[in-house]
Parts: C-alpha cells; sequence; structure tokens
C-alpha cells in the first residue's frame, strides 16, 4: 500500500500486536486513519523476532521515513502466555500481619509453591490503625533472598488503607539489595488481603520478563531511527508507558484481546456489539457497551489465578484457523473435533520448509489403509537446549529423533504409549505437532493461497479416507472434507458467541445452550413450533479468517455480522488509537464519633467535619490521578470524580457510615516532538 504524499509528511502512529501465529504492524495517522500494514510469523521464543519483522515489513510497505513516527503502541501475549503456562522469575513474598493460613485463599498457596514466603507481624486494621510492625524475619533472610530470587513482592494486611508498613519494608529491601519490588497497594485499592498479595506476587514474577520485550522492543526501533514513545496496551484496554508497564506488567494480561475490542469499536463505530475476534489458537469474545468494553467485576483469571487487575470480560475458546481437526467416531457416525489445541498447518509447514511436507504426504497416500498417524508431523519449536534439561529417558528418546525439519510422526511414534510421551513435550514448549488445520481447509479450497496448496490438498485427501463406525470413508471428497471443516467451524463459533451472551446474561451457558430447544434453533430444525435466537446487537468479526469463517453466524444467531475492511489487522489498531485511562482512590471512614478518616495511597488523615474530609480525599485523589497519569504516558487529560457516599437514617436523623472517591484521568498520550 503506497501513501499519499500527505500521509508521508503527516504524524504516523506505529501499532504492533503479537498473536499467537502473526504478529500484526498498521502505520496510522489521525488524518488518514490506516497508512500500510503488515504482517510476520510470531517467533515465540524471542518475540522481538516477529516484531523487528512485522514493523521493518510495514515500512517497506509505506515509504514513509521512520523519522514520521511520532508513537509506537503495542498489545503483547506475554504476559498472559507466562501466567497461563506457569512462567516467570523465581520470586519472593513478604507478607505482613497475614499468617500461614492465608496461603491456602485464593490459589495464594499455589502460585508461591517452592518461593520463599516470608512472615512479619505488623499490618493495619479497616480503620488504617497500625499493629506493631517487626520487619526483623525479612532482614534476617534478605541477604540469601537476593542470591536466590529476581524480585520480591509486597504486601500488608489493610495496606490500600495504609500503606505505611509495606513502603517501610520496600525502604528495608532496597537498602539491603537491588532487587525491584512490588507494593500491593501500588496495584490496587480493592480489600481482599489473600487475592492482593497473589496479584502483586504475579506481578514481581513477571517483571523482568516484560522489560526484557520492551528494552528488545525499543532497542530494536533505536536501530531504525524511531524516536518515540512506546506504549503498552492495558487488559482494560487503556494504553500506559512502556516505564508503567515495567514496574506493574500484572496489567498487561489480556492486552492482546483487549487491543482488539479498542480496535473493532474504532473500525466500525459502533456502540454496542458482540466481538469475536479468530486468531490462529483461539476465539475471544466480549462485549461493547456504550463504546467501552464490559470489565469483568471479579479481576482478570489467567492460568487459574483470580486477580485484582481490571480487565475485560474477555471469553475466550480453543478455536482458531490453526486448531487440531481430529474425528470423534460414535457407534456408526463420525463427527469433526475442533481443537482446542493448536496445531502447525501443513500448508504453513511446507512453506516454511520446502518439499519435506508433501513428500511425505504422497508416501503416506500411496498406502491403501494410512495409519492412525498419517498426515502428522513432529518439529522442535527452537527453544534453547538448556529447556529440555530433566526429561525421562523415554521423552529423550523421542526428543532426540527430533530436530528443526518437520518428521512424520509414523515414523517416530512405535508404541502407543509414545502418543503421551509426545504431548508431555508439547505440552514442556519443545516440540510442536504439524497436521491438518481449517487453515488447510482453507487453501484446499482456494479460500487462502498464502501458503502452501498443495500440501493443504493432500493433507485433506489423506484426512477424508479416516472411516467412520461402518467403515466408510467420512467425506467423498477433499473438497467435501474442507467444506464440511469450515463449515463447522461457523457453527462453532456461533456456539461460543452464544455461550458468551449468555454468560453475560447471567445464565448457566453450558447447560443452557445443551437445552432441546436452543439446539433445535441453533441447526435450524423444522416444526410447528419455529424457534429462533436473535442478538440484541450485531456481531464484528475480527482476524484475518473472519470473513471466512465469521460471515455465516447471522444464519445460528438472526442479528447481522459486520467485518470491517482491516479486521486482519484490529489488535494493532486498537493499540494505537487507545487512550491512556488510570484512577486513583481514597476512602472515609469514621473511626469514632467525630473522627473522619481519609486514608489513600498517600497516607491517614483524620478531620472534624464530614465535608472537610470529603474536600481533602476529592484533591487527593486529583492529585495522584494526574501524576499516574503523567507516569502512564499522557500531559493532556481530563479528570472526572465519583462519590460513593453510604448514609443512614438513625433515629431521624442522618449518620454518616463511609464514602469512596476515585478520580479517573483521561487521555491521549503523548507523542514526540520535531
Amino acid at each position: 500500500m503506497k501513501p499519499s504524499e500527505h500521509a508521508i509528511l503527516d504524524q504516523l502512529f506505529l501499532g504492533i500486536d503479537t498473536g499467537g501465529t502473526y504478529t500484526d504492524a498498521v502505520l496510522w495517522s489521525e488524518a488518514n486513519g490506516i497508512v500500510a500494514k503488515a504482517k510476520a510469523l510470531t517467533t515465540r521464543y524471542d518475540l522481538s523476532v516477529g516484531i523487528g519483522g512485522a514493523v521493518d515489513a510495514v515500512l517497506a510497505a509505506s515509504a514513509a521515513p521512520p523519522t514520521c513516527i511520532k508513537l509506537v503502541s503495542m498489545s503483547t501475549t506475554l504476559a498472559t502466555n507466562a501466567l497461563v503456562e506457569g512462567q516467570g522469575d523465581r520470586s519472593a513474598l513478604v507478607l505482613i500481619g497475614f499468617t500461614e493460613a492465608d496461603l491456602a485463599k485464593d490459589g495464594l498457596g499455589a502460585a508461591t509453591s517452592g518461593s520463599p514466603v516470608v512472615y512479619c507481624s505488623g499490618g493495619h486494621d479497616v480503620f488504617g490503625n497500625a499493629r506493631e510492625l517487626d520487619l526483623s524475619p525479612l532482614l534476617d533472610v534478605l541477604p540469601s533472598l537476593a542470591q536466590q530470587v529476581s524480585s520480591i513482592a509486597v504486601c500488608s494486611l489493610f495496606a490500600v488503607r495504609n500503606p505505611e508498613h509495606e513502603l517501610r519494608a520496600e525502604a528495608l529491601i532496597r537498602e539491603k539489595t537491588d532487587l525491584p519490588v512490588t507494593m500491593s497497594h501500588e496495584l490496587s485499592a480493592q480489600l481482599g488481603g489473600p487475592k492482593r498479595a497473589l496479584t502483586t506476587f504475579l506481578n514481581a514474577r513477571l517483571i523482568s520478563m516484560i522489560a526484557r520485550l520492551v528494552q528488545a522492543t525499543e532497542s530494536f526501533l533505536t536501530r531504525r531511527a524511531i524516536d518515540a514513545p512506546v506504549m503498552v496496551v492495558r487488559g482494560d484496554g487503556s494504553l500506559i508507558s512502556s516505564n508503567f508497564a515495567r514496574a506493574r506488567p500484572i496489567e498487561t494480561i489480556l492486552s492482546g484481546p483487549a487491543a482488539s475490542l479498542v480496535g473493532a469499536q474504532h473500525l466500525t463505530n459502533l456502540e454496542d456489539a458482540v466481538v469475536a475476534d479468530i486468531g490462529g489458537t483461539t476465539t475471544d469474545v466480549a462485549i461493547l457497551d456504550k463504546g467501552r468494553p464490559r470489565i469483568n467485576p471479579e479481576g482478570a483469571s489467567v492460568g487459574g489465578f483470580r486477580t485484582m487487575v481490571e480487565a475485560i470480560a474477555m471469553h475466550t475458546f480453543g478455536l482458531g484457523g490453526d486448531s487440531e481437526v481430529a474425528l470423534s467416531v460414535h457407534g456408526l457416525d463420525a463427527n469433526l473435533t475442533l481443537g482446542p489445541r493448536r496445531l502447525i498447518p501443513l500448508s504453513l509447514a511446507e512453506m516454511l520448509h520446502g518439499n519435506t511436507v508433501v513428500r511425505e504426504l504422497e508416501r503416506q497416500l500411496r498406502s491403501p489403509n494410512p495409519g492412525r498417524y498419517a498426515g502428522r508431523f513432529v518439529i522442535r519449536t527452537g527453544v534453547p537446549e538448556k529447556l529440555a534439561s530433566g526429561l525421562t529417558s523415554a521423552e529423550e528418546a523421542l526428543y532426540s529423533k527430533t530436530t528443526i525439519t518437520p518428521a512424520a510422526l509414523d515414523g517416530i511414534v512405535t508404541f502407543s504409549t509414545h502418543n503421551t510421551v509426545i504431548s508431555r513435550l508439547v505440552a514442556r514448549g519443545l516440540v510442536n505437532i504439524i497436521g491438518f488445520t481449517p487453515s488447510d481447509a482453507a487453501h484446499a479450497l482456494g479460500k487462502q493461497s498464502n501458503w502452501s496448496v498443495a500440501a493443504a490438498g493432500l493433507g485433506a485427501e489423506l484426512f477424508r479416507r479416516q472411516k467412520d463406525g461402518a467403515g466408510r470413508e467420512i467425506a467423498q471428497s477433499a473438497e467435501a472434507l474442507s467444506e464440511w471443516v469450515l463449515s463447522e467451524v461457523t457453527r462453532q463459533s456461533a456456539v461460543k458467541v452464544l455461550h458468551t451472551v449468555l454468560a453475560e446474561d447471567g445464565l448457566e451457558p453450558v447447560s443452557a445452550i445443551a437445552h432441546p430447544l436452543v439446539q433445535k434453533a441453533l441447526h435450524r430444525k423444522s416444526g410447528i413450533a419455529g424457534i429462533t435466537i436473535n442478538l440484541d446487537r450485531p456481531v464484528i468479526g475480527l482476524g484475518a479468517s473472519a470473513a471466512l469463517h465469521h460471515a455465516g453466524i447471522p444464519h445460528y444467531l438472526g442479528n447481522r455480522c459486520e467485518i470491517p475492511n482491516d479486521a486482519d489487522v484490529a489488535n494493532a489498531v486498537g493499540a494505537v488509537v487507545g487512550q491512556v485511562r488510570v484512577a486513583a482512590e481514597a476512602q472515609v471512614s469514621q473511626p469514632v464519633n467525630g473522627v473522619f478518616r481519609v486514608t489513600a495511597s498517600t497516607g491517614v488523615q483524620d478531620f472534624p467535619e464530614e465535608g472537610q474530609a470529603i474536600a481533602v480525599a476529592e484533591s487527593t485523589v486529583r492529585a495522584l490521578a494526574a501524576s499516574r497519569a503523567k507516569s502512564a504516558g499522557t500531559d493532556s487529560f481530563e479528570i472526572s470524580i465519583k462519590r460513593d457516599l453510604r448514609t443512614a437514617i438513625v433515629e431521624g436523623e442522618r449518620t454518616f457510615i463511609d464514602a469512596a472517591v476515585i478520580a479517573h484521568a483521561v487521555g491521549r498520550p503523548r507523542i514526540a516532538i520535531g
């Protein structure tokens, strides 16, 4: 895409999104919208490599000089994937005022298993009154902790009402070590000590990981003469500066899906919609209400951990263009299953590795009865060899047979137990499986052509020869099999959207969808009583294959499906058009009659009058929000104040109970000048 001369001279913003299969990049301007877009394969072993490929490609497509880029914004799956896969640096947790029994709550024990946990007496009560603090247990272990961990998390009881003890612990840690410190009161103003401790600990584990990604990205941009602020998308769709993300990486979980919602709203101008984003690995579905993503009131849940991170209410399903296509035989019938495991498509593997895949597929097709592993290959992921330590003898034996070139699985797996061993190697991130996917079905039908059409067609022919319970081939032709696969993706996409809207309506989606009436409506079965399902808002289909898989959703769910022209890069667009959005909160309580106490992250203040306390709370949160907005990357912002005042009438007189005062600062990120 060649931009106009005006667009080249305009201020350009670079948006980047790292997805499961592709890393997308867009150049966008406020005057011209998308100037250029490009993709590069995501390099999971080092995300910065894929980012560099996408950025180089979009610069080449635009012919714009790098000096025109005034802002860089990225959404990343790194924090989300790390928590899902149990990765992260070794960290220590300092608990002040808690006991060992608290580890059994909110998954804190599971998260800290094998990590040092230090208990100190202290903390505060709900009104911010201090208990006696004793940091000697922490002081005693700091010399050894400095050698054992990469970061330390500190959580004190009721620190959101008085952060004094966390601040004193932080000062001691910084005095004795060079380790980064995360304090719980900086991440959340919510009560719930163990859950706040969990969030703080997970944040500490992610610090160096996000720092490495940001550093690698910034170094790459410097080498390309791109001198612009770098922003990162948070889990609620707002933007934060790269330095802010370095300190609070936990806030970037669900960054990619959040960016897709922001991009969907920008590309369609729809205020109320269901957004379904299909990628290579997953389909993410969420709700737009009045132009804003619906937020999960319970906090983001990732990798089995429920955090206090404010994030979109995203429903993620293992359904994508690279989902594993398998056969499920029940009695005489056979049905297709899709996912949740991601495979490398045959067509992609052939494109990347020459004639290796096609040659083996042709060999397998010459057999009158292809084996159970026909059409499957295994390949090393390319991670450093040190990550393969600790393998069992069976794992080591199979792993030694794999290389960075696809190898036919029927030549490696000789016993049924080997299949389990291969699955363990996949779970360790050491190898990937190559096989038939919906992306291959699309290539076999000529609906996609970016990878190897020949490998896709051979894979479809091999797959369709599988037998049902009656011994019949499951499809008459490779084309019929491929059409079946694509129609099943569309049907299951509609089911995933329905699952999401039922859950957001407060219903139990699994049992509701299984109801005969709902099944009748989904399958459009005729009868005296006609049953249909209609959404109250349209669906926005996103992803490179949205036009292929989501265009048929209205057949099942009634309302229209809108697929914007740039649906393939909506996440990258969302990364660059978002706003900085931060909040600050203060509490006003009455610990004793006639004393009105203001508690915030700045400390505790007492006042004799309610109005005075409320006024100070408002000025405090306004100043905090302004400071955080500048740290998050904006110099031009607006602040709104919300009061949540609780009172009661006692014997005919108004009685103050408590109040929460919240300030929200919203603004566009700062850009490079000149």
